[in-house]
């Protein structure tokens, strides 16, 4: 009897001690039966499968985790369909959605950091589709080159000041602003932590906030490293007085360039003479990234068999990431290993990103991006 009842005690020790404080997350999803809901943990390394139900009749789901030491995102997912959202401690979130627009018209209670990350999303989603419709009218030739780089960084610029102004700098010690911190356009980070001083001081906000707060915690740690990573990439170094060396001139007036492709050649823009040269700095791991260089492969292919070279400088922190996007390139690319403040960029005067020159056959500057009123034409022209 003894013995029996001992067990029955460490039974209960065993349940009391696993049952600790917990959150949860119920609600209901309509025209959902049959379908299968994951609860999903989205964490520094990746999406981690928490729990799942099979959804019947009404859809009504309830879903129950331990309590996060600090902050932390979830989210729940139908196939390719999802919800983000936040926990903070013991909460219960209330969700009600349908299967059809799962991700977009869902309400949210109990959680104004989960309300918050869905403002910022459905933001991202306008955002990217606004960016579809000026690419869509890039390729179909509705727009110019000049027209859709302008446009791009238009709507961009609008959309961080708008997250920045009203998320990040309004409230940087809630988990919806390290959530905008990493919102992606085209795939990259809308917000620049590795080469734009203004978007350093974004992370670092933030970062300072959680340090308050959570100064244990694994996300407060990520996010230091990431600015102090970003400080020392745009800090602006004391600057010398600017001297072009004598062997930086060529004979024809054009200050060479001399770096290493992404195979680890040194490649001299001056070396290209007897072509047209499209000069191009630019940093790859921006939202303009993937579709400027998109627009100059269309030229590559129109023009490289008439003489066309694309010399490209990547100013990229990230010398992995630009390696891995300029491999497979036709073009010439070489990466500026003192990115936005090399002495390059300041020779050619260059004043924002991405930046296009054009050199003649003779190794003349004859258009910088400010004189080129509509790019395909200039480059006709001096074919």
């Amino acid at each position: 009897m003894k013995k029996i009842v001992f067990t029955a005690f460490a039974t209960l020790a065993i349940a009391a001690c696993s049952s600790g404080p917990e959150f949860h997350i119920k609600g209901d999803i309509a025209e959902a039966d049959g379908k299968m809901l994951y609860l999903e943990a989205s964490g520094l390394n990746g999406i981690t499968a928490l729990d799942s139900t099979k959804l019947k009749g009404t859809g009504t789901f309830n879903f129950t985790q331990p309590r996060p030491e600090s902050p932390e995102f979830y989210r729940l997912r139908i196939e390719d369909k999802v919800i983000n959202f936040s926990v903070d401690s013991t909460e219960t979130i209330l969700f009600k959605a349908s299967y059809n627009q799962f991700s977009t018209a869902y309400t949210v209670e109990g959680s104004e950091n989960s309300s918050r990350i869905k403002e910022l999303t459905l933001k991202q989603m306008d955002l990217q589709q606004s960016v579809n419709e000026l690419q869509n009218a890039l390729q179909t030739n509705k727009i110019g080159h000049e027209a859709f780089q302008d446009s791009l960084l238009a709507i961009v610029n609008a959309y961080k000041d708008d997250i920045k102004r009203n998320y990040i700098f309004a409230a940087p010690n809630v988990a919806s602003s390290y959530f905008a911190l990493f919102q992606k356009l085209n795939n990259y980070l809308i917000f620049d932590p590795l080469n734009s001083k203004d978007d350093v001081k974004c992370f670092a906000a933030v970062a300072t906030s959680l340090n308050n707060s959570y100064p244990h915690a694994v996300r407060t740690k990520n996010l230091y490293n990431i600015v102090m990573k970003g400080m020392r990439n745009t800090r602006r170094a004391e600057a010398p007085k600017l001297e072009i060396p004598q062997d930086k001139i060529v004979e024809t007036g054009i200050i060479d360039i001399a770096l290493r492709d992404a195979k680890g050649n040194i490649c001299k823009l001056s070396e290209l003479k007897g072509k047209v040269v499209l000069l191009d700095f630019t940093v790859f791991q921006t939202p303009a990234g993937a579709p400027h260089n998109l627009m100059l492969r269309e030229l590559y292919n129109k023009y490289s068999s008439q003489g066309l070279e694309i010399y490209q400088v990547s100013l990229d922190a990230d010398e992995h990431f630009w390696k891995t996007s300029a491999i497979n390139l036709p073009w010439i690319c070489v990466r500026d290993e003192n990115g936005i403040y090399s002495t390059n960029v300041a020779v050619y005067n260059v004043r924002q990103f991405p930046a296009i020159f054009l050199i003649n056959r003779d190794n003349e500057l004859q258009y910088r991006s400010e004189d080129i009123k509509d790019l395909e034409p200039s480059i006709k022209s001096m074919l």
